[in-house]
């Protein structure tokens, strides 16, 4: 018996080594190389100046929350369009294969195109502001404004159908018979929707989130084409120290960045662990 376990798991580690090792060669050393980087000084020696600067720089503080302010915006705003379009196509109407294919247009767009477009659009003078001057109107300032509202709309516009097809996964899943059941035991649809279908989804809509919130929250073309040059935000910080040759600063400016997105990851497990099938099954 114990020969067999342990033919088992030299099988398993056979199968995992080409995954887990190409994980180390190509993603855990260079990250691994970077992070010592951030710790070191141009002869060597250790310092934490470089983290230090980051944290005490008006600079690097906001951009650091910028960096945070444009992961959340996004994902606030995209979760809320991206359950209703989830929800739309779950049902039969016509043209919906043509729906179905066009809202996912958005994903093959490059983001510096997306950048171009919303200035073209949405800039004082665009085709928008062209197109109510006739009436009397002017749009509010959209495109480097303080806010970043130009930052949000294009991130949005190109979020929104990645989060809508994850979110549309995550509730195709469900099988049917759970929805007829609570039907069937006296919930409305909301109700069934809320307390039924929505924790059902949560592992789905929460991997959403958190892919979502990372790849916004470490976007450079869009908020460096649209957004305000006062506040940068440290994914434009970052390249722009990379042009002056300070590595070790890019360093640790991606460390950190990292680490925000690690925490978020944990966030995420620790969730799923309490509202997975796994918790179910260990409450029962």
């Amino acid at each position: 018996m114990r020969g067999v376990l342990r033919d088992r798991r030299a099988q398993l580690l056979v199968l995992l080594a080409p995954g887990v090792g190409y994980l180390l060669i190509f993603f855990g050393g260079p990250l691994l190389s970077a992070l010592i980087g951030s710790f070191r000084q141009d002869d060597g020696s250790f310092t934490l100046m470089f983290y230090e600067r980051i944290f005490t720089r008006p600079s690097m503080i906001r951009g650091l929350t910028t960096s945070i302010y444009y992961g959340v915006m996004p994902v606030i705003v995209s979760l809320a369009a991206s359950v209703p379009l989830a929800l739309l196509i779950r049902k039969s109407f016509l043209g919906r294969k043509l729906f179905s294919g066009l809202y996912k247009l958005p994903m093959a767009v490059p983001g510096i195109i997306v950048g171009l477009m919303v200035i073209v659009v949405f800039e004082r003078g665009g085709f928008l502001d062209r197109l109510v001057a006739p009436i009397g109107l002017q749009l509010p300032k959209l495109v480097r404004d303080d806010w970043g509202i130009g930052v949000i709309f294009a991130s949005v516009w190109k979020q929104i159908p990645f989060m809508t097809l994850i979110i549309t996964s995550a509730f195709a899943a469900i099988p049917e018979d759970i929805r007829y059941a609570s039907r069937t035991l006296g919930a409305s649809r909301l109700k069934t929707f809320l307390f039924v279908e929505v924790p059902l989804a949560m592992p789905g809509i929460t991997a959403a989130i958190l892919l979502t919130f990372i790849g916004s929250m470490g976007s450079y073309a869009i908020p460096d084409i649209v957004g305000p040059p006062t506040a940068r935000p440290l994914s434009v910080l970052m390249v722009k120290e990379f042009n002056q040759g300070r590595f070790n600063q890019v360093y640790a400016m991606g460390m950190v960045l990292s680490l925000f997105a690690v925490s978020v990851l944990l966030l995420y497990y620790s969730l799923t662990s309490r509202i997975g099938p796994g918790q179910t099954r260990g409450d029962a």
